[in-house]
């Protein structure tokens, strides 16, 4: 039986194929999804996306399911719990700028009806496909993503570099980064 190919990276890890296999690149447009992926790219800031993927339900828990509504209202005593929570990645500076971000959000919901509205009038509303053939000439960030890093600043978002919206753009696919003889490369392209 003949393995279907697939982006190198995600090879060799059952957590990290699955990923691959079922969300990164898939066009995403619900709100708290988008949510939850910038959340997490924030907390992968200077981390291996793995790291994030092991602890990942645990975020969820301790960041109740990622509803913004909620963390929004996270007090003293909330950022205090979550700093002793070993489930999830404790850096101060990275849960001040979720609570920081889910204001944000909320800020770009009212002004533009969804976040998802304001993310892809970026990219017109349609994903950018790219046409890698192999891994190492996938970029860390674009121009796009630079632009896209200070407007999110400028709206009061924080731990929003370039690499780490790029990151975001691949993830919520906004970009099909995944590589052309990738089985996953045509099959995000049908999931607009």
């Amino acid at each position: 039986m003949q393995t279907q190919r697939k982006c190198g990276w995600c090879k060799g890890n059952d957590l990290y194929e699955k990923y691959h296999d079922t969300e990164w690149g898939v066009p995403v447009f619900e709100e708290q999804t988008l949510f939850e992926f910038l959340i997490l790219e924030t907390f992968q800031a200077g981390l291996s996306w793995i790291t994030v993927l092991r602890k990942r339900p645990e975020f969820k828990k301790a960041f109740d399911q990622f509803d913004y509504h909620k963390i929004l209202h996270y007090n003293g005593q909330k950022e205090k719990e979550l700093m002793n929570n070993s489930g999830i990645i404790r850096n101060r500076l990275k849960i001040s700028a979720t609570i920081q971000n889910a204001n944000a959000f909320i800020e770009i919901q009212l002004k533009q009806g969804s976040f998802s509205n304001y993310l892809w009038e970026f990219v017109d509303g349609t994903p950018i496909i790219n046409l890698f053939k192999n891994s190492a000439d996938i970029p860390s960030s674009s121009p796009l993503a630079v632009t896209l890093s200070k407007d999110l600043k400028q709206k009061g978002f924080k731990f929003v570099g370039p690499t780490i919206i790029y990151a975001f753009m691949q993830a919520t696919g906004m970009v099909n980064d995944h590589l052309v003889d990738c089985f996953r490369y045509k099959e995000v392209l049908l999931k607009r």
